[in-house]
């Protein structure tokens, strides 16, 4: 499954997809498998696996990606966060890529496993995902795709230098674009003014993440830089902070709205971070498709 096919066929409607990461320990792995069994039930249309840093989860991650496939049936894209590995080891990723039936491969740079005492990474790595958008372009026959910051990554020196790695994926060969997640979907607007000015044509969908716990989202977002609206302070300071029903039932309405708002400016497609859990994602996606949204 190629994502380009997809947006190729549902020219008239937006593609949904969630993203899953390989569960760590038996009692992980069996909430991830009843987190499945529901979100199957959604029917997105495609799933992705993300790899450990440094190729630090690789062998779980494409467990993860058979097992989706073959038990589930979902369409899957494979993540490749590349940071730290030569090209024999892109080589022999993509080489199990291709063995596991994977047509489109979301490229990321990644981040370095500085917890690990013996990391140590190969002399010949790439120091950027667009350095290894171009090396798998030029080697497989795969659709790829790359990450955006509508923010700014946190490490850019700018928004328009950031910007202008985005334009450059495109120009070496990504062929969609899925954007950091982000708390006020004006960022995401400003953002695709700047796409269209510099050239991006790729579509780009939106990254969502829904807000699970209020610990989760505060240190999530200090890792991605995404910023901590207002509205979500405010709404959350009326709950009780020890009312975890009450958090998540303001994270599904909260996210609802903002699908909505997003939806209603016809975003090619909505791409949910699941954090391996399921109740949040379907009620948001039930309640949209109950409203002719999806």
């Amino acid at each position: 499954m190629r994502v380009t096919d997809l947006f190729e066929e549902k020219r008239d409607k937006p593609i949904i997809s969630f993203e899953f990461s390989r569960p760590k320990g038996e009692k992980a792995a069996a909430k991830l498998d009843k987190a499945l069994a529901t979100l199957k039930t959604v029917n997105p249309d495609y799933v992705s696996v993300t790899f450990g840093a440094g190729g630090s989860t690789r062998d779980g991650s494409f467990e993860l990606i058979e097992k989706l496939k073959t038990e589930f049936g979902f369409c899957v894209v494979a993540y490749l966060a590349g940071i730290g590995l030569g090209p024999d080891d892109l080589c022999a990723v993509m080489d199990r890529f291709n063995g596991l039936g994977i047509e489109t491969v979301f490229v990321v740079r990644g981040d370095a496993p500085t917890w690990e005492e013996t990391y140590d990474p190969h002399p010949e790595s790439m120091k950027y995902a667009s350095d290894m958008i171009s090396f798998i372009k030029e080697r497989y026959d795969v659709c790829l795709g790359g990450a955006a910051y509508p923010e700014g990554h946190i490490q850019a020196e700018s928004k328009d230098k950031d910007l202008s790695y985005a334009k450059l994926k495109q120009d070496l060969g990504a062929e969609y674009l899925v954007a950091q997640y982000f708390y006020d979907n004006q960022y995401f607007f400003d953002f695709m003014e700047r796409c269209q000015q510099i050239g991006i044509t790729v579509p780009v969908v939106p990254g969502i993440m829904p807000i699970y716990s209020v610990k989760l989202m505060a240190s999530l977002a200090s890792i991605c830089g995404a910023t901590i609206t207002d509205q979500v302070r405010n709404g959350l300071s009326e709950l009780p902070s020890d009312d975890k029903k009450a958090v998540s039932q303001f994270g599904i309405q909260f996210t609802t709205e903002q699908c909505r708002g997003l939806l209603r400016r016809g975003v090619r497609g909505l791409h949910f971070y699941t954090m391996n859990r399921a109740k949040s994602v379907s009620k948001i996606i039930e309640t949209l498709r109950g409203e002719g949204l999806l």
